[in-house]
């Protein structure tokens, strides 16, 4: 496919998005009926869907229009490149830009930065000074990070068997287990480094949370959210501590088994009625459903999807699942809460709520991971009775 060609399919999948089309169904149909794409066709075309969605407002504004064809006219004019070149009108290329076709000043900060005008606000409150730095990051594509199995290997033994197979691969500063992967990234998972165990995909500070869990061997730790399970791994990769893994949406933790025989962990999963009889635990991790804001840059429909009442409706889910687990927590153990957000909403005004409903807990440990420091978003903090 030609540049050109690239472009035309990217407006194509874009139209089918803006019209409600899940990004992954759309690309998948188009990758299905278009066999004469090549690899790189497919990638190139992904990334500039990617890019068109995580700046959507931006593009919108500087192409002229919320459309397909609108979003890729302004990330080619964001590009600096030559609009004439790629909307050609020749065969399998954009049709030549009408003269309305023109680009107009943003309207507002929010616009600019590719944030929603109602959460804007609450991004300023919630990031302070580093507002744009993170709307920005925001716009980018995100890391490649691995986390080597400290079970079966050590963390250069990992980068040179990476290395072996195309993959480069360095230290996150993140976290010690955590590596980020600077070029070979598609070749992950048909790597055999990533076959035997070696590695797994997972983000840096997504690793740092379970990180700065104080585990001991002998220690009872329930992944009380455990989605795929890759907190769960994480955590199982702790000697001596026996790890418990539970979503509400059992699905989600389909593949964890096979996961973890490949990692050479042990993990037993629980049904919402298994955790009473299982309880007390000495370390509860719920990294809570939330709205993602971290994670926008992986899933940037997350962000245009987001509406406030949905917001609301997530605090108060993450607030009665403090409630729920708290009783489960062995004496002097610890409930630990997290999120893949970056809003006070979601982080610190839950667990402020929570302690002045229950005066007999405390907070022992906070911390949030930003965008602008790359690695995806998070918050943790840990509470004790």
């Amino acid at each position: 496919m030609t540049p050109a060609a690239r472009i035309q399919a990217s407006i194509e999948i874009l139209d089918e998005i803006l019209a409600g089309a899940p990004v992954e169904k759309s690309l998948t149909n188009w990758a299905r009926r278009s066999r004469f794409a090549g690899s790189k066709d497919r990638a190139a075309v992904r990334d500039h869907v990617f890019a068109a969605l995580r700046c959507k407002r931006s593009f919108a504004a500087l192409g002229g229009a919320e459309t397909g064809r609108g979003l890729m006219i302004g990330a080619v004019r964001k590009n600096g490149e030559p609009l004439e070149d790629l909307f050609s009108g020749a065969r399998h290329a954009p049709e030549v830009l009408a003269g309305t076709e023109v680009g107009r000043d943003f309207a507002s900060e929010a616009e600019q930065y590719d944030i929603p005008d109602w959460l804007w606000p609450r991004f300023e409150t919630s990031l302070g000074d580093q507002t744009v730095s993170v709307a920005q990051s925001l716009r980018k594509r995100a890391p490649v990070h691995l986390r080597v199995n400290l079970i079966k290997t050590d963390v250069p033994t990992a980068i040179a068997a990476l290395a072996a197979e195309g993959i480069n691969a360095a230290a996150s500063s993140a976290c010690e287990t955590a590596l980020e992967v600077t070029k070979g990234a598609r070749k992950i998972a048909q790597s055999r480094a990533y076959a035997d165990g070696l590695v797994e995909l997972q983000d840096a500070a997504s690793q740092a949370v379970v990180a700065a869990l104080d585990l001991r061997p002998g220690m009872r730790v329930l992944d009380y959210c455990a989605g795929g399970g890759g907190k769960s791994l994480a955590l199982a990769a702790q000697k001596g501590v026996s790890v418990f893994a539970h979503d509400v949406n059992s699905a989600r933790m389909r593949d964890l088994p096979v996961r973890a025989e490949r990692a050479g962990v042990r993990v037993k999963i629980l049904s919402t009625d298994d955790i009473p009889q299982q309880a007390p635990f000495d370390v509860i991790l719920a990294d809570a459903p939330c709205s993602g804001s971290g994670s926008w840059r992986r899933a940037p429909a997350g962000k245009w999807a987001l509406t406030e009442s949905r917001l609301q409706e997530l605090t108060g889910i993450q607030a009665s699942i403090l409630e729920k687990l708290a009783p489960m927590i062995a004496p002097g153990g610890v409930l630990a809460y997290a999120t893949c957000s970056m809003l006070d909403a979601e982080n610190g005004d839950v667990v402020d709520g929570f302690l002045r409903n229950h005066r007999d807990w405390s907070e022992v440990f906070r911390k949030t991971w930003l965008v602008s420091h790359d690695t995806d978003g998070f918050f943790t903090s840990h509470l004790t009775r």
